[in-house]
């Protein structure tokens, strides 16, 4: 499973013109399933990202996460993050996992997640356009 996150001070999802995902101060993550991808697997990547150490404390160093307190998580699925770039000028997607068994580990993810911290989500499988202030700019990749 990989994980991009960015520390946004904003980040929303817009489908079709509807925002069906919205967070102030907090997470953007980007999520990739890759076919080997279990529930371990996301329970092992959403504890990386909760307690992933990118917010600012008092002497201005990254010391806090998400569960400090006052931060919000939202989630994005993108099958290209498991893309096979490494030959050639168009990516592969033959490690991304199967779009049911995507979706599955993703509704899994979230399920999870909103249980730790106020989460909002974007729309599997949808045309969605994600907006956002990143912070800092503040962006790592994860991956379990």
């Amino acid at each position: 499973m990989i994980g991009l996150i960015q520390r946004v001070s904003s980040a929303s999802v817009v489908v079709e013109g509807e925002t069906v995902g919205a967070i102030d101060k907090g997470i953007l993550l980007l999520l990739g399933v890759q076919r080997e991808d279990t529930a371990a697997s996301a329970d092992k990547l959403l504890n990386k990202v909760l307690n992933y150490r990118i917010f600012a404390d008092e002497q201005g160093r990254m010391n806090r996460s998400l569960l400090d307190g006052g931060y919000e998580l939202l989630v994005v699925s993108q099958f290209t993050l498991a893309a096979d770039t490494g030959k050639g000028t168009r990516p592969g997607f033959s490690r991304a996992a199967a779009p049911e068994r995507a979706d599955e580990l993703y509704r899994y993810f979230l399920q999870q997640a909103a249980q730790q911290v106020t989460t909002a989500s974007g729309r599997f499988g949808a045309d969605m356009k994600v907006s956002l202030t990143n912070d800092g700019p503040v962006t790592f990749w994860l991956e379990v």
